[in-house]
């Protein structure tokens, strides 16, 4: 039997888990901000902004009325950028099934939250906005899954990550279908670590990408060298914020996800990476505080971008030596030049 599921967020990926769930049977209901985004899910059948080319079942249906569409449901699912997460979940706090804990949340978001107190992770941000019944409770989805591939029905592998293992294999058997291979996972850190900070070794992955192109000196054998200690890098970054799970690294959400992120055609940060080198999309912006203000300007949202800024934050605080992340940092924040930055990285590198 089919369950009730509201999506917030109606970007590529929230689009594409609602087109699965809608598919396997669910009766979805899918928030967007933009009245025409919503419009073109219920009149033509497609996200035309976000995710165009892939038609929405009928019965996934859109919504301006974010709390409409977390009312009533058996299961709810985040896909808000991560800027914003909180500040969405905020809103939906009078909904009833949401005060009581009736409802099951999963979270798709990637990306650090900034607080007072640092950079932190989407659960730990939410736990201090939802009710006391939602601590230790919540389930984070994560794995090597670009939206166009799920959307197309393409076999994938995710990651449904919480502390509460029942929660964990509620989301697995209801998100599970002929596309989509589930796996539970205890490891919430760890799982949370490398979605976000894989988009920030992709963007440097682009980068080295859009090099090789015109060089003589770097090819498929330096990418994979770039590869091996970013995955080392957020592995450190896993360690120092609490990962239990090291096996975690080296799985769907550690390598599995990274690999795609980089070498993906759907990927947009190691696009952004590329841009940087091709375009120099990094000439109109002052530093990265003034990139991650005016990030629309890019045209789409380069989540390794802003995830950048909090790495490098994390890695100042606990003494962290992140060669990869610190070098794109100082490359966004306009204080070295993107060729220089590769040339150096690849002598300072830890395997």
């Amino acid at each position: 039997m089919g369950q009730s599921i509201g999506v917030i967020g109606a970007g590529a990926w929230g689009t594409a888990m609602a087109i699965s769930l809608a598919r396997n049977g669910h009766s979805v209901e899918l928030w967007a901000m933009e009245t025409e985004v919503v419009d073109s899910i219920n009149i033509r059948h497609e996200n035309e902004k976000f995710l165009p080319g892939f038609r929405t079942p009928d019965n996934l249906v859109a919504s301006t009325d974010i709390k409409k569409v977390a009312a009533g449901k058996n299961f709810l699912i985040l896909a808000s950028p991560s800027l914003y997460l909180a500040r969405t979940m905020q809103g939906l706090l009078d909904v009833p099934n949401i005060k009581d804990g009736s409802t099951c949340i999963g979270i798709l978001t990637k990306g650090f939250i900034p607080s007072d107190k640092g950079p932190r992770l989407s659960i730990e941000t939410l736990e201090e906005v939802l009710p006391a019944c939602y601590q230790k409770s919540l389930v984070y989805i994560a794995g090597p899954s670009h939206a166009e591939e799920v959307a197309m029905g393409k076999v994938t592998g995710l990651i449904a990550a919480s502390e509460n293992p029942m929660n964990s294999i509620r989301f697995r058997e209801t998100l599970k279908s002929k596309g989509l291979l589930v796996y539970s996972s205890l490891d919430v850190i760890g799982v949370q670590v490398c979605a976000a900070a894989k988009n920030v070794i992709a963007v440097a992955f682009g980068m080295l990408a859009a090099i090789a192109e015109k060089s003589e000196s770097f090819g498929d054998n330096t990418e994979s060298l770039l590869f091996a200690a970013g995955l080392n890098e957020i592995l450190i970054i896993g360690r120092a914020m609490g990962a239990t799970h090291p096996e975690t690294f080296t799985s769907l959400s550690g390598v599995g996800d990274l690999d795609v992120t980089c070498r993906s055609k759907f990927g947009r940060n190691q696009r952004f990476g590329h841009e940087i080198i091709q375009d120099r999309i990094l000439d109109k912006f002052k530093d990265l505080d003034d990139l991650i203000a005016r990030i629309k300007e890019v045209g789409y949202l380069p989540e390794g971008a802003i995830a950048c800024k909090y790495v490098h934050e994390i890695a100042e605080t606990q003494g962290l030596k992140l060669p990869i992340c610190n070098g794109l940092y100082k490359i966004l924040n306009r204080e070295l030049a993107p060729v220089q930055f590769i040339e150096q990285i690849l002598d300072g590198v830890q395997i």
